[in-house]
């Protein structure tokens, strides 16, 4: 197995089809996708930062690829930003999240809310988990974000284990309506979305059924760089 990455600094959602372009011809297994916070700094319009993520998630579901989102994080966290910018821009990034992850499920993928997972642990340490310019995470911030993502990337390829396949109503893992399910996810940081059926349909009176998952963490990765590396390659924005 190799990650491959077409990310790059400064991309937001209107780039999307040409790392998508880039992305199919290895044929993936899974495309994970963070998006949502260069859209909001860069003042791009909700609904077409959504119609973009659904296009191009779309477009890999039909190429038989998973897809896992990261929904947009909660910019109020990132400490540059001083009061009133930062609760406009966590309003403004929150909604964007909630409406991805509708978006994303209808067109037949899965989503991880990202929410504050730059907040409570970012702000306890932010010297360690944020980079330099005090916006982007730092490797161990990124570490922290894929021990976020790395169980539902797993379930998507079938890889988690047996006993963690049945969901848990103590964990508050549920069924709801999108609408309501994205609206819970933007919420609470780590929330999985995916598309379920109830007795046979997949859709109710109020639209798509969705699964509510909050995943078990594995260990995060160990940061020290090994001595020999495969070809790695991620993208996302």
């Amino acid at each position: 197995m190799y990650v491959r990455s077409v990310a790059y600094v400064g991309a937001d959602t209107r780039d999307l089809a040409g790392q998508i372009d880039e992305a199919l011809p290895v044929e993936p297994d899974v495309a994970i996708i963070l998006i949502g916070a260069n859209d909001v700094t860069h003042t791009r319009r909700p609904s077409e930062s959504v119609r973009l993520l659904s296009d191009g998630v779309r477009r890999l579901r039909d190429a038989g690829v998973e897809v896992v989102v990261g929904t947009c994080p909660d910019l109020g966290t990132v400490e540059p930003m001083a009061p009133p910018l930062r609760q406009v821009a966590r309003h403004w990034s929150r909604r964007l999240a909630a409406a991805q992850a509708i978006g994303v499920v209808e067109a037949g993928g899965r989503t991880v809310s990202v929410g504050s997972i730059l907040g409570p642990e970012f702000a306890a340490t932010p010297k360690v988990l944020f980079g330099p310019d005090r916006f982007h995470p730092s490797a161990a911030g990124y570490a922290s974000l894929a021990a976020v993502l790395l169980p539902s990337v797993l379930a998507a390829v079938g890889l988690i284990p047996e006993e963690e396949q049945v969901p848990e109503a103590a964990r508050g893992e549920t069924v709801l309506p999108i609408s309501h399910a994205a609206v819970a996810a933007a919420n609470v940081p780590g929330t999985e979305i995916d598309g379920t059926e109830v007795a046979g349909s997949t859709r109710g009176a109020l639209g798509r059924w969705a699964q509510i998952r909050r995943r078990r963490r594995h260990a995060e990765p160990d940061l020290e760089a090994p001595a020999i590396t495969e070809d790695v390659t991620s993208a996302s924005t």
